[in-house]
């Protein structure tokens, strides 16, 4: 049974995240600290392969620098529309992630790259917002990010997490989309009780489930943000 300030702290989550999906769309930052990599991240409508190449990226290396690779490759290949990704060999995209070093497992990223690339053109005709089209459910939309190599459950969630929230992507619900179990998410609900220090991500995920069955990921953004807040 929670505590009455852990209940506290659970309805704040719940406000928060209820806040951040209610509000009109807003500029998503991305921390790049690259003003046109910003930009053309958030331009989901005309660069949609952007943001999923990123999502595939966004494994233990800060996120910022993660999202900022899919720019610094389009710069590197002369554009950033798609038919200029397509156009690039495997060979070609290990070149370039060996020589700037974008990652830190540089060789292993550019096949994922260049695979979620492949992906795109085979799968969604060229189109990465045919992966969230005509209103999915949320499940869908998870399952698609996982069938991209080198994709999780984490990464998965995150992405349907920030299409629902952020850039608000009609979806017919949002029961399927899970908290993503980040260690700055789980640091939070240590931290304050919720969690015990040596809970699994499988934990994790039940317990927002348990919370707000209804979207168990709306409990994230705040646990993300004062996650990174604790020493």
């Amino acid at each position: 049974m929670m505590r009455e300030d852990q209940n506290k702290i659970i309805e704040l989550l719940i406000e928060e995240g209820r806040r951040r999906l209610s509000r009109p769309r807003q500029q998503c930052p991305f921390e790049t600290g690259i003003p046109e990599a910003e930009r053309l991240l958030n331009d989901l409508e005309n660069f949609p392969h952007l943001f999923v190449c990123a999502c595939v990226m966004d494994r233990q290396i800060k996120a910022g620098r993660a999202w900022a690779i899919p720019y610094l490759i389009g710069k590197e290949i002369g554009g950033f529309e798609f038919h200029k990704f397509a156009e690039i060999k495997l060979s070609q995209f290990k070149e370039i992630f060996n020589r700037l070093k974008p990652h830190r497992f540089n060789e292993r990223m550019a096949g994922y790259f260049y695979s979620a690339v492949q992906d795109i053109h085979t799968k969604y005709s060229d189109n990465a917002s045919q992966i969230w089209a005509d209103k999915p459910k949320s499940a869908l939309v998870i399952r698609r990010f996982l069938e991209f190599g080198g994709v999780g459950i984490k990464i998965a969630n995150m992405a349907a997490n920030i299409l629902a929230r952020d850039f608000k992507v009609p979806m017919l619900d949002f029961s399927s989309i899970d908290i993503a179990p980040d260690v700055q998410v789980k640091k939070f609900f240590v931290e304050r009780g919720l969690l015990r220090k040596e809970a699994s991500n499988e934990e994790l995920i039940y317990l927002a489930r348990e919370i707000y069955p209804e979207y168990p990921g709306i409990l994230d953004i705040m646990a993300w943000e004062m996650g990174r807040k604790i020493k």
